[in-house]
Order: C-alpha cells, then structure tokens, then sequence
C-alpha cells in the first residue's frame, strides 16, 4: 500500500505569500546562504514544520520565489516593449534588470541542479518573449533595423551590453560606461527620437 501524497498549502495563502517574501527579502538583504527552513520559520514567527508544510524542501522554496518573479518579469516585458519606443524599452530593460536576485540565484545555481534547470528555462523564457514582443511592435511601429539586424540579435546584443554595464556598476566599475551609454543613446535617438515623456 502507497502512501498518500503529503498535502500542501494553498497556493494564495496568505502564509505562503509570507514566507515567499521573507526569502526574497533575506535573498537580496543577505544572500541565499542567509535563507534555510528555521530562519525563514523564525521570521514569520511560525514553526518550521509549517514551512516544511509549504514547501516540502529547501529548494522548492526557493523555486515558488524564483518562478513568481519570472511571472512578474514577464509581464513587465510584454507591458514595457507594447510603448512608442520599443528599441528604448528594450535597452531600459536590459541595462536596468533589477537583478540582484537573478544574480543570487545564479550564485546558488552553481550548487542545485533544479534551480539551474528553472533558471535557464526562465531565461530561454524571458529571451523569447522580448524577441516576440518586439518584432510585434517594430512591425507596428514601422521602425527599420539595420540591414542584417533581427530583433533576436538586437535583444542578444542589448542584453549582453546592458548586464555587463550593470554588473560591472554593481562591482563599482564605470571606466567607459559614459561614452557606451552616450553612444546606445546616439543609436536609439537616431531610430526612435528623444526619450518620450514615460521614459520608454
């Protein structure tokens, strides 16, 4: 005789939601190293047990706060580059991640195979979905790419400046940074115009 599934909380419960952002928080206050069952537990003020009961292990913690933030940065994607000026989009989003997190969950990647396995998926996720939105708004807009250019190459491109600018921000280095972000703006100034009012 097999037993049972163990059950698990309710997706929207409130104590769940918690506990989601309390690892969060301690993610980006303190690094992943900082996030286990008992601290997670003691910052909710709850028993561990009720973590466990969340969440039957460590990493499925960790993979419903990475999961829910690749949910909202979809969204974001698709609401950023539906603007006038979807090459200004794309650079914002790029160059401005926001990424402390990916950069924790990156770190912890190193060392859990189901976190790297959800990470990459999420970035083959993200990568798709920026190239689907922007060749949809390019084509409505009527903007026209260099010769050889795809919307594929010019997120790749965008996303591989813009996250080295702000890692290398992060780390406190900016030799250079002034004339490539001069230059980016000479680039979408020529195709789109000047910034609009939404900053987009």
């Amino acid at each position: 005789m097999t037993a049972a599934p163990r059950r698990m909380g309710a997706e929207n419960s409130k104590t769940r939601l918690l506990l989601l952002d309390i690892t969060e928080r301690l993610m980006l206050e303190e690094g992943y190293a900082a996030v286990g069952v008992r601290r997670v537990a003691r910052e909710a003020e709850v028993a561990p047990a009720l973590v466990l009961y969340y969440f039957r292990a460590l990493d499925d913690l960790f993979l419903a706060v990475l999961r829910r933030r690749a949910e909202r940065e979809s969204e974001r994607v698709v609401r950023a580059l539906d603007g006038p000026q979807p090459l200004r989009a794309l650079w914002k989003l790029n160059s401005h991640p926001g990424n402390a997190l990916t950069t924790e969950f990156t770190a912890l990647a190193n060392h859990r195979k189901s976190i790297r396995a959800e990470l990459a998926a999420h970035a083959e996720r993200y990568r798709e979905a920026q190239v689907e939105a922007l060749t949809r708004r390019l084509a409505q807009t009527g903007v026209e790419l260099p010769p050889g250019t795809s919307p594929a190459v010019l997120q790749m491109l965008t996303n591989a400046l813009g996250r080295t600018l702000t890692m290398e921000t992060t780390m406190g280095v900016s030799t250079r940074h002034a004339e490539t972000h001069a230059f980016v703006e000479s680039l979408l100034s020529r195709y789109e115009g000047a910034p609009t009012e939404s900053g987009e």
